[in-house]
């Protein structure tokens, strides 16, 4: 049987092999990069072992130290996780050579589904060789990984070659495979996946259906079990080919077979992921059991039952990712503080408070999972999660998901893949919570003093705050009196440095209030900046100027960009690497450029600047 494991992963997958581990009594192992030192994964395992490097290609991508350190560890099998080096043949072959188990598919039937090129070709199914304007849209894809990584939806065959070559690069980044290929692109269709189980006796199990058609950049954002409104004939179809797949490559072990389903509920293969996926917790839910477990349980060479486990209810997952989905996704970092949900839902995290979220690796911070009877229970549960979460730190999705999750496209079941293309604008729009800065300023007001902000001086004069909330600056007043503090249209109720209660139209609403060494201000679910009593003079840009939107690695420079070039407003200037993701940086006006600091190969730090275009 199996005594130790090493997870050759991070994160949340990290903590969550971990603990099946733990419930089973396996010791643990991680391998963490220098930038995860004190990541929660590396904090929670019974033994650690240093990857030296920061980037995935210095550390988890390096299949040969991670045999290392397991072997240096005392592990008698290794758990890929999702992601890094999960479907890769030649890390499978390393374990097993090294006479470790391997808690996963054969190398043969990673090899043979791993690269989404061979898969289509084993299941039939040719790629476009040559793309021509009647193909269009097309998508461009890696042909190794997953995650959206490398995937490019083409329109106009001008940029063709353009999003190959982008796609490639970060492919190559992300999986160290630069193969690309391309298949037409289903307007309007549904992104539906099959669990499968397959043990080493010939036992395969279907375990029913996902939606996951919710996605930003063809990565997923919300999946749920079952998919609604398939006709029976469907599912029962996509179960039938799913095992076929698994057949056709002697599978062993977890898996997903992914479907596009098209308007007219026609199911197009897209691939087969030989791993555990990101949203297995949603088929744990309705199934009742514990998909890692099984895993164990088949690495060990025990059988599976000869029929699955009976479905029941719904579940529900939502991924919290620290972004700015109002502006192109762009991914956050810094501290979080806080981060809770209420009981009833599970949260699956690789963060814990005071963590700090870096540049380097996948901005989700959590998963939240809520299961009930029916699908609509289950979708009122996990918004109203969602809703009372404490999420204090970087900006989050966290709006955008609840929104989501109460959107009548979503609630009827009829929603796509191209969802948020459609609804992206009203989902994002700032709805801003007016007694916000009110209760941050009595809040404030209340910390500062035990006595307050000395009343007996001109009691009679307004006090005055100012705060930046949802990108505008509101001013708030209030007066100290010898009854208290009072403020014009409403009741205070109580406030001290953590609760404010306001009194308005008759009605008392609390908010409750936090604030960590910074000019953030949490309050409630809304975040503000408190703004200087006097602006800095110094703080003024020149117009036009270009600041970096994100910590990253400027990794390409357009061609023949030099100061005196004339540039249009949108036109692509620099690419920067973050968090696994490359993000276009694009013209702000139409004009000349007049300073460029970013350099190939630069570390950029939010805000830095990095060129500045006068308007013309």
């Amino acid at each position: 049987m199996i005594s130790t494991v090493l997870v050759a992963n991070r994160g949340e997958i990290a903590c969550r092999v971990f603990r099946t581990c733990r419930e089973l009594g396996i010791r643990t192992v991680a391998v963490h990069s220098d930038a995860d030192e004190h990541a929660l994964h590396a904090r929670v395992a019974d033994a650690t072992v240093r990857l030296p490097g920061a980037t995935p290609q210095e550390t988890y991508l390096r299949g040969e130290l991670i045999v290392k350190a397991a072997v240096a560890a005392g592990a008698d099998a290794v758990h890929p996780g999702y992601g890094f080096l999960s479907e890769n043949a030649d890390f499978a072959r390393a374990v097993l050579d090294a006479g470790l188990v391997w808690i996963g598919p054969p190398p043969e039937a990673i090899e043979a589904m791993a690269s989404k090129t061979r898969a289509k070709e084993l299941m039939g199914i040719a790629s476009l060789d040559r793309v021509t304007e009647a193909d269009l849209p097309v998508l461009v894809k890696a042909a190794a990984g997953g995650g959206g990584r490398g995937m490019r939806v083409v329109r106009q065959l001008a940029d063709l070659e353009a999003e190959l070559t982008a796609a490639r690069a970060e492919a190559t980044s992300a999986f160290g495979d630069g193969e690309v290929f391309v298949e037409p692109y289903v307007e309007g269709g549904r992104h539906v996946e099959v669990q499968i189980l397959a043990d080493t006796h010939g036992t395969v199990w279907a375990l029913g259906t996902r939606d996951c058609s919710l996605q930003r950049r063809h990565q997923k954002v919300i999946e749920e079990s079952p998919a609604p409104g398939l006709p029976d004939q469907l599912a029962e179809e996509l179960g039938e080919l799913a095992i076929r797949a698994a057949r056709a490559v002697a599978y062993e072990g977890a898996g997903t077979v992914e479907f596009l389903i098209s308007p007219d509920n026609k199911a197009h293969f897209l691939e087969m992921n030989t791993r555990l996926q990101v949203e297995h917790p949603v088929t744990e839910a309705v199934f009742g059991i514990d998909l890692v477990a099984l895993q164990l349980r088949i690495a060990e060479g025990e059988p599976l039952e000869t029929d699955p486990p009976t479905a029941r209810g719904h579940a529900m997952e939502a991924r919290l990712y620290a972004e700015d989905p109002s502006h192109d996704w762009t991914p956050q970092t810094g501290t979080l503080h806080r981060l809770a949900v209420p009981n009833g839902v599970r949260l699956d995290t690789g963060y814990t408070d005071g963590d700090e979220i870096g540049v380097h690796y996948d901005p989700m911070l959590a998963k939240v999972v809520a299961h009930a009877p029916t699908r609509a229970e289950a979708v009122r549960k996990l918004a109203g999660a969602l809703d009372r979460a404490t999420l204090h730190g970087p900006l989050t999705n966290r709006d955008l998901l609840v929104r989501s999750l109460r959107h009548k496209e979503f609630t009827t079941g009829t929603m796509d893949t191209g969802f948020y293309d459609r609804h992206l604008t009203e989902l994002t729009e700032p709805t801003p919570e007016p007694y916000a800065p009110l209760a941050a300023a009595l809040a404030d007001t209340h910390g500062r003093s035990r006595f307050g902000a000395g009343w007996r001086n001109l009691p009679s004069q307004p006090q005055t705050k100012r705060y930046v909330m949802a990108g505008e600056e509101h001013e708030v007043h209030y007066h100290h009196t010898r009854d208290g503090l009072t403020a014009e249209g409403v009741r205070v109720v109580h406030a001290d440095a953590r609760l404010v209660v306001l009194e308005v139209d008759g009605v008392q609403r609390k908010f409750a209030v936090a604030r960590y060494d910074s000019d953030q201000v949490y309050v409630n679910t809304t975040t503000l900046t408190a703004l200087p009593r006097f602006p800095d003079p110094t703080a003024q840009l020149a117009p036009g100027s270009l600041l970096a939107p994100m910590p990253g690695t400027v990794v390409r420079v357009a061609e023949d960009l030099a100061v005196g070039a004339a540039v249009s407003a949108g036109q692509p200037l620099f690419w920067l690497e973050a968090m696994k993701m490359e993000h276009k940086i694009t013209a702000p006006v139409t004009g000349q450029l007049t300073a460029l600091n970013a350099v190939l190969g630069q570390q950029v730090q939010l805000a830095d600047l990095l060129a500045v275009v006068e308007p013309s």
